[in-house]
């Protein structure tokens, strides 16, 4: 098994006392592990960062083993970000998020081109918040698991959608949701479209949301919580009043 194709890097652990396993996130063959012969030195150690963009030359003798790969860097990738520690942090989560949640040697295109796009935005500092909510939101899609806030699961009216069924995912109007309105999810305007804005407290909601339906739907059914470096974003954006 052979491919030569550009990939994100989810993390990097040591493995024997030189080489490193990688955990690469590709457009056309998924999320994969492979060796990398010399990733413990100086030189490749700063694109072996969670984040970071490669061309992966990748190769296996079967599908089942473990395959090795050659790397070779595509831009500046996380060093872009080094100023910026909030950044850097909902890079880390972004990828642990990732790595958690995709099935290895799975297709998910979507899931590289939601990275690709979150990548662009980290050095926006004002918008790249509500890229990952909705980074989030595309991976549930991408799983099966998409939230539908098309129209009120109770209603079917398009208008005034404000909340959320935390069980089933699907939109609930204002008046409908009125009377259960402590059981379910609140939903910011800006998941709704571009055009909405972000208004304060809106990230924080949006967090509160994805995060849901990705312990439910994802984390809890693998028996594993929530990525800790998930965990340390929410809390980083709650210190800095970003939520």
């Amino acid at each position: 098994m052979e491919f030569h194709e550009e990939a994100f890097v989810l993390s990097a652990r040591s493995h024997g006392d030189t080489g490193v396993v990688v955990d690469l996130l590709t457009e056309t063959h998924g999320r994969h592990a492979a060796y990398v012969a010399g990733g413990a030195s100086r030189r490749m150690k700063p694109f072996l960062q969670a984040g970071a963009r490669v061309i992966a030359d990748y190769r296996a003798r079967t599908s089942d083993h473990l395959g090795s790969a050659r790397l070779e860097p595509v831009g500046e990738g996380p060093s872009a970000l080094f100023d910026d520690g909030l950044a850097l942090t909902g890079l880390a989560a972004a990828a642990a998020v990732a790595q958690g949640a995709l099935p290895e040697r799975e297709p998910h295109p979507a899931a590289f081109l939601a990275m690709e796009a979150l990548m662009g935005a980290f050095v926006l500092p004002e918008v790249w918040p509500a890229i990952f909510v909705r980074f989030e939101a595309g991976l549930l899609e991408d799983l099966g698991f998409g939230l539908d806030l098309s129209r009120c699961a109770v209603t079917g009216s398009m208008d005034d959608l404000i909340w959320v069924s935390p069980r089933t995912g699907r939109a609930v109007s204002a008046d409908a949701g009125a009377p259960y309105a402590d059981k379910l999810l609140r939903l910011p305007p800006f998941m709704l479209g571009a055009q909405a804005g972000l208004a304060e407290g809106d990230i924080g909601l949006g967090l509160d949301l994805t995060g849901h339906f990705l312990e439910q739907f994802v984390f809890h059914p693998q028996n594993r919580p929530i990525p800790p470096a998930r965990v340390w974003l929410v809390d980083k954006l709650r210190e800095q009043g970003r939520l």
